[in-house]
């Protein structure tokens, strides 16, 4: 196992396209974005490949983590590919392909750049991301076609 990266897969009942879009537009994603208790404020959001997306974390205990990330590469209802500027330095991976039933299947990779890092934040990491997919599941319940 790779220690720098995170990696999980998820079935979702929304097509691909419907998955995209809840990345594209801001104010869907800053209601599903990061793990339970998080509310986000948004900056920049430059969704366009080499855009930057500057956004504040804010966690149910009051506290605030600044945020700042690139798109890298924007693939609609593919492939989104996002660059963390800012400590802990990572880049996400998020890959889209139609399921049989109309859903999708979402691939979810995570690599950090340094191997000490990511084995220091495995334990925040690993549920936040899961976390955040169900967020993400929620978010589509209310706009996308099942």
């Amino acid at each position: 196992m790779d220690p720098c990266t995170f990696h999980t897969t998820r079935t979702l009942p929304y097509p691909p396209g419907a998955v995209y879009a809840a990345f594209a537009a801001p104010e869907v994603l800053a209601t599903w974005w990061g793990p339970d208790g998080f509310t986000n404020t948004f900056e920049v959001f430059e969704f366009q490949p080499g855009g930057r997306w500057l956004f504040e974390m804010h966690g149910p205990d009051g506290s605030h983590y600044p945020n700042q990330s690139r798109f890298e590469v924007l693939e609609p209802g593919e492939r989104i590919v996002i660059r963390h500027v800012n400590a802990p330095l990572f880049t996400l991976t998020v890959r889209l392909e139609a399921a049989v039933d109309g859903g999708s299947r979402l691939d979810w990779t995570q690599v950090f750049d340094d191997a000490q890092v990511a084995q220091a934040v495995r334990h925040i990491v690993e549920p936040a991301n899961e976390q955040n997919l169900d967020r993400l599941t929620r978010a589509l319940s209310p706009v996308a076609p099942a």
